[in-house]
């Protein structure tokens, strides 16, 4: 039996709702259910009431709850007892990142170090998708992830969240406005990285205009930001869309940057399921204040 099986089992007791439970613990409700049909294995005995419309406890798991919580108590003051204090940390905290993650990295890489300061931190900087595997390798201690994706054998806290931004000529006309809607644009090309560069992004932006029935002409592919913010500048009319933690960054002549009417983007640090090292449950900590 896991510790964190008890966590799974009392979250799911107490909001009665496998998903409501899922995203209370920042994590795929697959896994969820997972670590608590292994539970009702492991103790022989069937811990909930499932239908299609709700959920409930058994007798058995209506006798396991009060047991369950005093163990995670007990669990918590055993490591709290041996916690190295937080200004004490030491080692190296191995977090992966991408570009463009602006001011919001910077403001929890500063509170760490305001309080660890013996405690060095290490940016990896790779693509989304070999972010995560070296974090299931153990090669990452944590790593920051945007948009949210959905993984199920991770856990995931919300850091912070930004808007999507568009980036166009200042000479066009819709940029004498101070929010665009996508349709605004659909009759300039729009130029866009592939999605080898940012899968994420991509299919966010691509998702947003099928479900809005917008289908703006394709521009060159962007392959250096600088450069193509250089060229929308100067050249035929084009336009592309950023975060806005990237567009804060940028200061380009004749482009203006314009909040684009669109929901919000979550920006994520995802861990390994369980029990987290100092060192990474401060950073945790740190994202949720910061949120």
């Amino acid at each position: 039996m896991e510790v964190r099986q008890l966590e799974y089992f009392v979250a799911v007791a107490e909001d009665l709702h496998f998903g409501r439970a899922a995203d209370r613990l920042h994590i795929g409700q697959p896994a969820v259910s997972q670590h608590i049909a292994r539970l009702e294995r492991e103790l022989g005995a069937q811990l909930f009431d499932r239908t299609t419309r709700r959920v409930q406890l058994t007798a058995a798991g209506r006798r396991l709850l009060p047991e369950a919580k005093a163990t995670l108590t007990a669990f918590a003051r055993l490591r709290s007892t041996v916690a190295e204090p937080v200004d004490e940390l030491t080692g190296i905290l191995r977090i992966g990142t991408s570009e463009g993650l602006g001011d919001r990295l910077d403001q929890v890489l500063e509170s760490l170090a305001t309080r660890a300061p013996h405690l060095q931190v290490r940016l990896v900087s790779l693509p989304s998708a070999p972010r995560l595997d070296a974090l299931r390798r153990g090669e990452l201690d944590a790593a920051f992830v945007r948009p949210a994706p959905q993984i199920a054998d991770l856990a995931t806290l919300t850091a912070w969240t930004e808007t999507l931004v568009a980036a166009l000529p200042a000479t066009h006309p819709v940029a004498a406005r101070s929010v665009l809607r996508l349709v605004d644009l659909a009759d300039v090309p729009l130029r866009m990285s592939s999605r080898d560069a940012n899968p994420g992004l991509h299919d966010l932006l691509e998702d947003l205009l099928r479900s809005m029935e917008v289908e703006p002409a394709r521009g060159a592919p962007i392959i250096s930001v600088y450069d193509a913010l250089a060229e929308i500048g100067t050249g035929d009319p084009a336009w592309t869309v950023l975060y806005s933690s990237a567009a804060e960054q940028l200061r380009v002549r004749r482009i203006a940057f314009r909040k684009l009417d669109l929901p919000t983007v979550e920006t994520v640090v995802a861990t390994v399921p369980g029990p987290q090292p100092a060192a990474v449950q401060l950073l945790l900590d740190t994202c949720l204040t910061a949120s």
